[in-house]
Order: C-alpha cells, then sequence, then structure tokens
C-alpha cells in the first residue's frame, strides 16, 4: 500500500445521506474474481443512462469534477451490505479522501465500510454537519473547487474564491499511522515477525 501523502485534488459533491455500497457498486459488477477494473462502475447507476451514455447531470460526468480525488457526502456513507469491492471502485476511480458528517444518531461512514476504507489507503475524514454544509455551498459556487489534505496535521483546506478555509479532523491514531507508513495488515504483521518468530519456536 502507498504511503499517504499530503495532496491537493478536485472535491466531488454528492449531496446524499446514506449511500449504500449497492449505489457505490451496484451487484451486477460484482462477478470479476480480481480485484482490478472497478473503477469504471463507481455510482454506475447515477453515472449512466439507461443506454449506456453518460448522465451529464452526474458530478462525476462535469468537466469541472470528473478528475475529482476528494468526495464529499452525507452522513452515514457506505452503509449496506460489506462489499469491499465498493472501496475498490472509490480507490480506482482515483478517490484518495472522503468526507462525511456525523449527525445526530447517525455516524458519518458504516463501520465495515470505514474499514475497509483503512485497508485499502482510502482516508475517511468526518467533520461536523455544518462544515460540510459549507463545503457544500462552495461546491455549488465554484464547481471544481480545490482542496489540500494533510493526514499528518490532520486537517483539510477547501481553496476557494472568497478564501481559504481550514477544517480539522481528528483521524484514529492507529489509522493514522497506518496510511502515513503506507502498511496494510500484512505489512503491519511483518513489523512483529522477530517476535512472532521467537513465540513460535517456543512452541515447538
Amino acid at each position: 500500500m502507498e504511503k499517504f501523502v499530503t495532496f491537493t485534488g478536485i472535491v466531488a459533491g454528492v449531496d446524499r445521506a446514506n449511500i449504500d455500497t449497492d449505489a457505490l457498486i451496484p451487484k451486477e459488477h460484482l462477478k470479476s474474481i480480481k480485484r482490478t477494473g472497478f473503477g469504471s462502475a463507481l455510482f454506475s447507476d447515477w453515472r449512466y443512462n439507461d443506454d449506456g451514455s453518460n448522465n451529464l447531470a452526474f458530478v462525476l460526468n462535469k468537466p469541472e469534477t470528473k478528475a475529482a480525488e476528494i468526495l464529499i457526502t452525507r452522513n452515514n456513507c457506505g452503509c449496506g451490505s460489506s462489499r469491499e469491492h465498493a472501496v475498490w471502485a472509490v480507490v480506482q476511480y482515483g478517490f484518495k479522501a472522503i468526507i462525511a458528517p456525523r449527525q445526530d444518531d447517525q455516524p458519518a461512514f458504516a463501520d465495515i465500510f470505514n474499514n475497509n476504507c483503512s485497508k485499502n489507503g482510502l482516508l475517511t475524514i468526518e467533520l461536523s454537519d455544518e462544515q460540510v454544509d459549507e463545503i457544500f455551498q462552495t461546491l455549488e459556487k465554484e464547481p471544481g473547487a480545490k482542496a489540500t489534505v494533510d493526514l499528518e496535521n490532520q486537517n483539510v483546506t477547501l481553496h476557494a474564491s472568497s478564501g481559504e478555509q481550514v477544517y480539522v479532523f481528528d483521524a484514529n491514531p492507529a489509522v493514522r499511522e497506518k496510511l502515513l507508513n503506507g502498511l496494510d495488515d500484512i505489512a503491519l504483521t511483518l513489523q512483529y515477525e522477530s517476535d512472532i518468530a521467537v513465540y513460535e519456536a517456543k512452541q515447538a
């Protein structure tokens, strides 16, 4: 897994709550036994018309935002089934971070989806409902606005013509460490390879 580094990218907003994994990647795209090629299926029911042509009203088909690397949604993103393919689709499209708000008793991200994101190098950022509202308002005025995501310092800077706005977030320390160092679960385990060898030798 590649190390997560500070980057600046275009922000694309899908202004919906409870985006489930079937919306992220509908079940008809789950036939492949490979872990690649899912980017074109992301949001396919919304991105494409019935005849397969692009739905030009959808944010990822608009010239200003089709190359977006930061996705912002409403609360409870990634709910529904536990399919990891949903995260693969998000990452393979080109997104490096997702922003969502916690609202009342609703989480920003569904637990399993959130865990799958960290395993695949995708940063999930939780902001307040008011902050997400503010970002959506900026995107409405300035489609294609960019933001800088800094995981090390745990902030997002939205670059707008009205000025820069900085949003601070709290990342899970263990997830932050994994992403900054590019460690998946296997690489994390291998850090303790010598300790594991000693333990196994004692059990022999």
